[in-house]
């Protein structure tokens, strides 16, 4: 899910995080024992050093559009050094957020998210609390019960903490509120530094509310809000208390709602004051741009909590109505998909052309083309709106001209946008940045594949021209140097140096550990291309193109024979990672190989060779399949691609197996990554993890700085189960096809409620007979058939 300039990327998505911050790369020293100074030991532009991990403490998040908040497992911000905060648009709104009972923090008894996501709940209690120092124990522990509850919903965070008494005796308590906004943007967060910065500034607006006001160098006031209710006994810049009154059995409730927007800055200067903020800088609020909804003055805190509260379950229930849905004889497999399916919607944003899953909390809440396709991949049998909604967006984005500062040509496709404070300005190239080279051919393939499911070739029409471009993109730009495959080579030094889906800067290489200099021919993109090709010649010859469609076709055909004898590696018993720009083999063992079988580029007579090294003792852990296979130079189980395991590359991996046929190596991944998920907070699987080697009794080593929920991550369980059921939509037979279907040994039943093809509805089930699997259909709406082949 990649980020900026082969150093900036590096630095931004690369590398593990300082305090509040990380970048996608490898891990601190990796390669360092391999001696490639040329790599390692010499530091890039931006690089982040790892100071402390994702993992040290449980951390909560919530989402809705483009905010989201990292919390910690009080439901606080800030306590600690980290990741945490209230961000929207790739800014950080709230810095701090701690809530204290007569200067202690509270006891903690539980905290979760709800199963829909929805909200995090918080059970406390108080601790023991001396209200004189030289006094015995004046409220015992265990007498006040907490209960917090906090979501987000249009603009806005609610915040409510409910006390109830179970005491005898009459019981006044001190609750404070400390909190503060930086402004933090998302890239100073993970750790880029900045010389200059805009001007913040904070007001009392009334005896109810707090504002902190930033005006940015890109000219765009951003705001933050703080409302209390009931009225705090005291309320200043950075604090608000309240002191409760609680009868014998007694309960109230205390409400903060956290309210951000976005604007452009006034001209004219205001009159009121601000502290820490020069007069030139002062300013005025101005029509909402950030999305909170206003509501009525006279309207109580605790009923707009209410109100809001209802209004986000109704929307979270329309948006997943009608999706399909799964239940196992495995409850805790169950709870797995509970959360996965969760976390799709609660990355889901909605778009003007559909809903768009972000990939990922903490650093990649925004949109990134690869990411977005591959999860709309996997998600597609159980809602096909996340592929229709990556498709129309991509198209409305697909580059339109030369720009060699965003790595961009006429019909490729966007591989982030990023909307903070350095994007708008420039410090950081993603403000809409095209440095992908899977992207496109991925927007070919996804097109496909959605149709094949649904039929709607209303949207086919709509994204026709921008299906156009990205064929002529492939062919004009993406193969370089005209060998018949696509390649990349950065436009600028500030481009990424690796544009795959393994983007860190040492992730290609030869078999001796040196670096491959571009341009640089990717195993599994090729693949891609030879997918895109032989959809869109589908598609072509639906739409009447027939010479389109045949001569398509023809180049499909024609690049899956250049692909094999050019990548095949006899020696290494698989796919070699990539061509360098001399067309010399990175003869490495990769899991990219994995995705030539996902493709279908690979020959058949390939398959059982890929699949043997992909699931021998050097490349499957007994989790899952490593990025690398141990043994190659630059192996390395604590990196970030060359030797961890991801569950959308081990999805893809499995979809491919089952493709040639060999369902029993898909189902020992499926069956790996179901145990990694029992050892998850949440039972979710997280964006990846290290590949040490599965030891007895211990579960699998975490990633430091692994996004978590991450999309393609939370779809992953859905690839894994349709691969071992040999599960096709195929609207144009008006068929659901069911090849050779087996379950994992974890599983011995299974039933899909609701799939839907055209205007029919089915419910499925499985049952497991020791290898064998019988199908049935328990509810039938419509003449859809159900096919089981061999």
């Amino acid at each position: 899910m990649a980020d900026n300039t082969a150093a900036a990327h590096e630095a931004m998505n690369h590398t593990a995080m300082n305090p509040a911050a990380t970048a996608r790369n490898t891990a601190p020293g990796a390669g360092l024992a391999h001696g490639f100074q040329d790599a390692d030991d010499v530091l890039p532009p931006y690089h982040i050093e790892a100071q402390t991990s994702l993992v040290e403490r449980p951390l909560r998040s919530l989402k809705f559009g483009e905010a989201f908040g990292v919390l910690d497992s009080y439901g606080d911000i800030g306590v600690q050094p980290g990741p945490e905060g209230l961000y929207f648009q790739d800014t950080r709104y709230l810095s701090r957020l701690e809530v204290t009972v007569e200067g202690q923090r509270p006891l903690m008894l539980s905290s979760v998210m709800q199963d829909d996501n929805g909200a995090l709940s918080v059970d406390m209690t108080t601790p023991d609390i001396r209200l004189d120092a030289h006094d015995e124990t004046s409220i015992p522990r265990e007498t006040i019960a907490i209960e917090r509850t906090k979501f987000l919903f249009r603009g806005a965070c609610y915040d409510r903490i409910g006390l109830r008494s179970f005491d005898s005796k009459h019981r006044r308590l001190r609750i404070a509120v400390t909190f503060d906004a930086d402004f933090r943007d998302l890239f100073e967060v993970r750790g880029t530094d900045r010389k200059e910065r805009g001007k913040r500034g904070v007001l009392v607006a009334s005896d109810r509310e707090v504002q902190f006001r930033y005006v940015g160098l890109d000219e765009i006031v951003r705001t933050t809000a703080l409302h209390f209710g009931p009225k705090p006994d005291q309320i200043e810049p950075g604090r608000a208390i309240f002191d409760v009154s609680l009868p014998p059995e007694g309960k109230t409730s205390l409400f903060i709602r956290v309210t951000f927007e976005a604007h452009r800055a006034f001209t004219k200067p205001p009159t009121d004051t601000m502290v820490g903020e020069d007069a030139a800088a002062k300013l005025t609020l101005a029509a909402n741009a950030g999305g909170a909804r206003r509501e009525p003055k006279d309207l109580g805190e605790g009923m707009i909590f209410a109100r809001a509260y209802r209004d986000s379950r109704r929307d979270l229930r329309a948006l997943t109505a009608g999706i399909t849905t799964i239940i196992s004889s495995n409850d805790q497999f169950n709870e797995g998909l509970c959360r996965a399916t969760a976390d799709l919607y609660m990355l889901a944003s909605r778009t003007p052309e559909g809903i768009y899953p972000f990939a990922g909390i903490p650093w990649y809440s925004t949109v990134f083309g690869r990411d977005g396709i591959i999860t709309a991949m996997m998600a597609l049998w159980i809602d096909p709106k996340f592929a229709r909604g990556v498709l129309r967006y991509l198209a409305s984005t697909q580059a339109k001209a030369v720009d060699p500062a965003a790595d961009a040509q006429p019909g490729k496709v966007l591989h982030e946008t990023r909307r903070g404070e350095m994007a708008m300005l420039g410090e950081v190239p993603f403000r809409h940045y095209y440095g992908t080279i899977d992207g496109t051919p991925l927007f070919v393939m996804l097109a496909w594949e959605y149709y094949a499911v649904t039929g709607d070739l209303e949207t086919i029409r709509a994204i026709w021209p921008a299906l156009e471009l990205a064929l002529e993109w492939m062919d004009r730009y993406g193969d370089r140097d005209g060998d018949g495959f696509v390649e990349y080579a950065r436009d600028t030094e500030k481009g990424l140096e690796n544009q795959g889906w393994k983007d860190s800067h040492d992730s290609i290489f030869h078999a001796d550990g040196q670096l491959a200099k571009g341009p640089i021919a990717l195993c599994e993109v090729q693949g891609y291309v030879y997918a895109a090709k032989h959809g869109m010649a589908k598609l072509a010859a639906l739409l009447g193109h027939d010479p389109m469609a045949e001569r398509l076709m023809h180049q499909a055909a024609a690049l899956r024979e250049r692909f094999d004898e050019a990548f095949w590696n006899e020696e290494i018993g698989t796919y070699a990672l990539a061509l360098d720009g001399a067309k010399k083999q990175c003869a490495v063992r990769s899991s990219n190989a994995g995705h030539a079988l996902f493709t279908g580029i690979a020959k058949p007579e390939r398959a059982a060779r890929v699949a043997e090294t992909l699931l021998g003792k050097d490349g499957f852990n007994g989790w899952g399949v490593r990025t690398i296979a141990k043994g190659e130079a630059r192996y390395n189980p604590m990196s970030y691609h060359n030797g961890s395991i991801w569950p959308h590359d081990n999805a893809l991996i499995a979809m491919g197996l089952a493709r040639y046929d060999r369902k029993h190596e898909a189902a020992r991944i499926f069956q790996g990554m179901f145990d990694t998920s029992l050892y998850q907070d949440q039972k979710r699987l997280p964006e990846l993890f290290c590949g040490f080697m599965r030891r007895k009794q211990r579960g699998p080593v975490s990633y430091p700085v692994a996004c978590s929920p991450q999309a393609w991550a939370a779809a992953a369980p859905f690839a894994f189960l349709a691969a071992c059921l040999g599960l096709e939509l195929d609207h144009t037979g008006n068929s659901v096809r069911l090849k050779n279907p087996i379950l994992p040994g974890f599983l011995d039943g299974v039933t899909l409620y609701n799939v839907q093809l055209g205007g029919s509805h089915l419910d499925i089930r499985f049952q497991r007979y020791d290898d064998d699997v019988t199908v049935s259909v328990q509810r039938r709406h419509g003449d859809v058939q159900v096919v089981v082949t061999k």
